[in-house]
């Protein structure tokens, strides 16, 4: 086994690499006068079991361009297998058609993943769990659920707690805390006008007298996450808090979330971790849960049970 890291999330992969018990491989990353990408294995791979680490994080076209190079030199190498280990997959809100004249880049970064010599892909959280089937080699997708919820129940004594999807895109993923959490399930109705401009449209579910928890996979501009905070303020909760897989928070979401009624930010270091001034946020980190998974695959090992809290 070989594991390497491409410069996205640098911190994660040592995090990683210690959990296995094996240091980072030697390759050199660099830049061209002009800007392209240069990658240099120093060690051999010929025959080995490549796990290469890079979330396709802000920036996501250097980072994913920095992934689809070292794959490529991977393979030119003679790497038995190659397995791209990406605990962010970025691209994945154009996950289908929704509007005339559009990509579905999420297919187009699967297709472009295969092209340049994944054998596998070691995931979690995506924004659409259909995604995987848009990949013809296996995909082990992961949760960080079992990572958050077992936070929640240490740290936290919640006495009437309501789990809370932020749209309704994430009803699947907010019925799965509730029944982690054995807490009560309730929905934000949403309307997005544009990519940072949402319009709030009705609360399915009572909150009234109770501890909301807001679960999403990612957020950036933190609009949705603000809208919905608020709402939940709006209709009788007693605290509000969010639980966000890949927090990507730009200065304008930071500000809104600082401006918010959320409490407390749960979040992991699946991307790089922010500066999070004057903001209640704690960060968990995923690399024992990545790292076991790695382990199992390299051992042709079940993955099944890491989902379990």
């Amino acid at each position: 086994m070989r594991i390497f890291s491409g410069n996205a999330n640098r911190p994660l992969a040592e995090k990683i690499a210690t959990y296995i018990n094996q240091p980072l491989g030697d390759v050199t990353i660099g830049r061209f006068p002009d800007g392209e990408v240069f990658v240099k294995y120093i060690e051999n791979l010929r025959g080995k079991d490549v796990y290469i680490i890079q979330p396709t994080c802000k920036p996501p076209n250097e980072n994913l361009m920095e992934l689809l190079i070292m794959m490529d030199a991977a393979r030119r190498a003679s790497a038995a297998r190659i397995t791209a280990v990406m605990p962010f997959f970025g691209y994945a809100r154009q996950d289908r058609k929704d509007q005339p004249r559009v990509p579905i880049t999420a297919k187009l970064v699967a297709n472009l993943l295969v092209a340049a010599g994944a054998n596998r892909l070691l995931t979690m959280d995506l924004h659409s769990q259909q995604i995987q089937g848009f990949f013809d080699i296996p995909v082990d997708h992961l949760f960080a659920s079992p990572v958050i919820v077992k936070y929640l129940r240490e740290k936290k004594n919640f006495s009437k707690l309501v789990i809370v999807a932020p749209d309704t895109g994430g009803l699947k993923m907010a019925h799965g805390y509730s029944t982690m959490m054995n807490a009560g399930l309730a929905i934000v109705a949403k309307q997005r006008k544009t990519a940072t401009e949402i319009d709030v449209l009705n609360m399915v579910g009572d909150v009234e007298g109770c501890e909301a928890v807001l679960v999403d996979d990612l957020t950036s501009t933190a609009g949705t996450l603000c809208a919905a905070a608020q709402m939940c303020k709006d209709h009788g909760a007693k605290s509000v808090m969010a639980a966000v897989t890949h927090a990507m928070v730009t200065d304008e979401g930071l500000e809104r979330l600082k401006n918010s009624p959320i409490d407390e930010l749960v979040t992991t270091d699946s991307v790089p971790r922010n500066a999070w001034k004057g903001m209640n946020v704690t960060v968990l980190s995923v690399a024992d849960l990545l790292g076991e998974a790695i382990l199992r695959i390299h051992n042709d090992q079940s993955v099944t049970s890491l989902f379990k809290v």
